[in-house]
């Protein structure tokens, strides 16, 4: 696909939906910071396109002090959520603040999801692929084939899938499925 399609389709599609969505941020916000101690945004170190880290917001859904470590990780991931961070997550309203990084060119609706700072595994097979050579998106192949169940390779897979398929129309497709398994709360990490 040429960039500048990409881009203009970002541009054009995050600004329409921030039009609808500026209410709904602002009241989750308010949630956030009304139901737990802290800032309703938490910025997260990521890897974007080339390997560079870049600050990605997200509303906070898990409590200050929580390891920066991927939510699988942790020992037991529920006892780190806020009162309204199960509901944020199930809903994916805690991805809205991501729209701000796809303004300023971070990442894109559709491509591979970024990798927290300390993912070496996934950065290193994404990089050996040229899966880094992606701006990362709110939304990818491999988000809509298993999200978070996936295992880093398969992960992969889908995402070196999707370097050799991008097109504008897959894009509108993954992001048509993307909102149907929003819908259906399918794959999402509690």
């Amino acid at each position: 696909m040429v960039p500048i399609i990409k881009r203009t389709f970002d541009l054009v599609f995050a600004l329409l939906i921030l039009m609808f969505a500026l209410v709904p941020i602002f009241l989750v916000a308010m949630a956030v910071t009304l139901t737990s101690h802290g800032p309703a945004l938490y910025w997260s170190d990521r890897v974007g396109r080339h390997n560079r880290i870049f600050k990605m917001p997200k509303f906070r859904s898990m409590r200050i002090g929580t390891p920066a470590v991927a939510t699988h990780l942790l020992k037991d991931p529920n006892a780190h959520l806020t009162p309204i961070g199960s509901f944020l997550r199930k809903s994916s309203l805690d991805e809205l603040p991501q729209l701000w990084s796809i303004l300023v060119g971070d990442m894109s609706f559709v491509g591979p999801r970024p990798a927290l700072f300390n993912q070496d595994d996934l950065i290193a097979l994404r990089t050996e692929l040229g899966v880094h050579d992606l701006v990362p998106g709110l939304t990818g192949w491999a988000q809509i084939n298993g999200r978070d169940e996936l295992p880093i390779p398969e992960k992969v897979k889908l995402d070196v899938e999707y370097l050799k398929r991008r097109s504008l129309w897959f894009d509108i497709h993954i992001i048509w499925l993307t909102f149907i398994k929003v819908l259906r709360r399918d794959g999402v990490s509690h």
